[in-house]
Parts: C-alpha cells; structure tokens; sequence
C-alpha cells in the first residue's frame, strides 16, 4: 500500500496541512517575512505582466541584432511613448467621467432608493408567492445603493495606494528583461540526471503556460473594451469610457468577469433610461458572443485546458479567500499546478513503465 499513488498523495496533503497549521501558529516569528511578502507582491505581480507582454518585442529586436540594453531602452520608450499617449487622449475624458459619477453618486443612489420603493408600493398588487421574492430584492438594491458612493471612494483610494506600490515596478521590469534566461537554469541546477530534465521541462511548461494566458487574455480584455466602448457610445450611454475601462479590467476574469462587467452598466443605463437596459443586453451579448465564438478560439485556442465548470469553482473559492486580488490570479494559479501535477504524473509512469521493463 506504501507504493500505491493515492497513498502517497493522501500523505503529502496531511503533511502539508500539519506545516501550514503549525507554521500559522508560529506566524509572529514571520510576521516581517509576511510584510515585505505582501509589500514586494504587487510589483512583482505587475512586473511579471509587463515583461510577458513585451518578451515578444525583446525577442523581435535581438533577432534584428539589438544588444540586449538597447532592447531594454527600446520597450521602455515604448511603453513610455504608449502611456503618454493613452494618458494624453483617453485620460481627460476619463477624469471628467469620473469626476461627474462621484457628483452623481448621490443622485443615482437616490433613483435607486425610488424605483425600489414604487415597487414595494405596489408589490401587493402581484400574486403572493412573489412578495417574498420582491421583498428579498429590494433589500439587496437598497443596501447597494447605500454603498454605491462609498465603493466609488473606496475604489479611488485603492488606485491611489496602488500607484504608489508601482514604483517598484520598473525594478521588477528590467531585471526580469535583464536576466529572465538565467531564473531556470538556476532552479534545475540544483539537480542531476533525469531530475534535472524534469525540472527543466516543468519550468518550462509553466512558462508556456503563463505567456499564453496573459497574453491572450490581456488582447481578450483589450478587445472586448473596444467592443464594449462602441456599443455603449453608439446608443448615448453615459461614461461610456469609464465603463469600458472597467470592462477591461473584468473581464481579465474568465466567464464570470463579463458579468461583473456589465452590472455598473445595467444600473448607469436604467437611471439614464429604463430603455437603454434592452440596449445593454444586447451590446454585451454580442460582444461575448464574438468574444467567445471569434476572438478567444484564434487568440488563446485551448492552450489552458480547463473545463468552464472547473474555472468558476476556482473563482469563487479564490474569491472567498484572497479577495479581488485572489479572484485576479486564481486561474494562472491553478493551471500552473496543473502543469505541476501532469508533469509529475508523466514522470512517475515513465517510472513505472520502466520497472515492467525491467520485470
């Protein structure tokens, strides 16, 4: 029973909850650990990104002879040349909307209150079994729109502390440009033989893994924005780039994102125009279904092989335990130990093929 795979891995969980339990007991010791952990996270999070979506360009100048620092300089103008661009077109307006939506905060959350209390009023003059359903609802508006303002506060202030943490980020950013060959032949050189190779090609796999999905789900997302932006201009909805933007942002998370998405939407439109809902509902069904029938099978393929059931499971539970933050990484989480655990499972029934070999 020792040999038995199931065994083994029944084992290492134990084991890996004892450490996890008794290291959280200890956690005063490493409580520093935890605080430049979380301090360095976020840059590094963010530098990693950059460099996935600017490793095609490296690549494309050094074929063209570049030295490896002009490549460097090269990105960086770039990027600097793009933002500068981006900030000088997109952020006027961008300011003005948002600077328009925290004035009318109130005022929306007003509508809201209103149209929730008219449909309370006239509740008793549908059948019952759809009082209890109304009144449930009406309970969830109110209290979100008694948070509406406060989330917008809330949201501003987490992009200002954020800004501040991408400081770090160029560091992060040109040493992963700088070095990036030498991270994995550092990692499989601890090891000899057959080892050696398996950490090799894992690493390998893990970095396949994560170039595909931040690059097509980072064009995915940038995409659907575009889409996003025309519907919402073409009908005359209010903040129409701020809500793309935020699209954007959403639907870097897979299925769910989109719906996420388009709520802030749905509710501008209906204090705007009851009409403009319709309009909404269509524009993102169309857009997802480009997204999803179009852009994602030529974009990203199934280069993650995960099953929808599985992605929204991971979500959620992400969600439960990290936040926004944890719901942002979870898939990439996940498919690299995917990548981990095919690989592992790979190795060990070489092993087993060779021993009846041998037998």
């Amino acid at each position: 029973m020792l040999k038995k795979l199931w065994f083994q891995v029944g084992i290492g969980i134990l084991l890996a909850i004892l450490i996890i339990r008794y290291f959280l007991e200890i956690k005063e010791i490493f409580s520093p650990i935890f605080i430049i952990g979380k301090t360095i996270f976020l840059p590094l999070l963010l530098g990693g990104v950059l460099y996935y979506m600017t490793e095609p360009i490296q690549r494309f100048l050094e074929n063209k002879k570049f030295p490896r620092w002009a490549s460097i300089l090269t990105i960086f103008a770039g990027l600097i040349g793009v933002v500068w661009i981006f900030a000088s077109i997109i952020g006027p307006p961008v300011t003005h909307q948002v600077n328009e939506l925290v004035k009318n905060s109130p005022a929306i959350t007003a509508e809201i209150n209103e149209v929730t209390n008219y449909v309370l009023k006239q509740k008793h003059e549908l059948p019952e079994n759809l009082e209890e359903s109304i009144d449930s609802a009406a309970a969830s508006i109110q209290s979100i729109a008694v948070k509406f303002g406060k989330w917008i506060v809330q949201f501003i202030q987490s992009f200002l502390q954020a800004m501040f943490l991408l400081v770090l980020v160029p560091f992060f950013f040109i040493f992963m440009l700088k070095d990036h060959e030498k991270f994995a032949p550092f990692i499989y050189g601890f090891f000899t033989g057959k080892k050696q190779m398996w950490v090799k090609k894992t690493l390998s796999d893990i970095d396949n893994v994560l170039r595909s999905y931040i690059q097509g789900q980072l064009l995915i997302s940038f995409l659907l924005a575009i889409l996003l932006f025309i519907g919402y201009w073409a009908i005359g909805l209010k903040y129409a780039l701020l809500l793309a933007i935020f699209g954007l942002f959403m639907n870097l998370i897979p299925f769910i994102g989109p719906w996420i998405a388009v709520a802030p939407a749905v509710v501008i439109a209906f204090v705007q125009d009851p009409t403009l809902v319709i309009w909404v509902g269509l524009i993102t069904i169309v857009a997802q279904q480009i997204e999803s029938n179009l852009i994602t099978p030529n974009v990203m393929g199934k280069t993650l092989d995960i099953h929808p059931l599985t992605v929204i499971t991971v979500i959620l539970a992400a969600g439960n335990i990290a936040g926004f933050l944890g719901i942002i990484i979870a898939i990439p989480t996940y498919a690299v130990g995917k990548a981990i655990v095919k690989n592992i499972y790979e190795a060990r029934r070489e092993i087993q093929k060779t021993a009846t070999k041998t037998v």
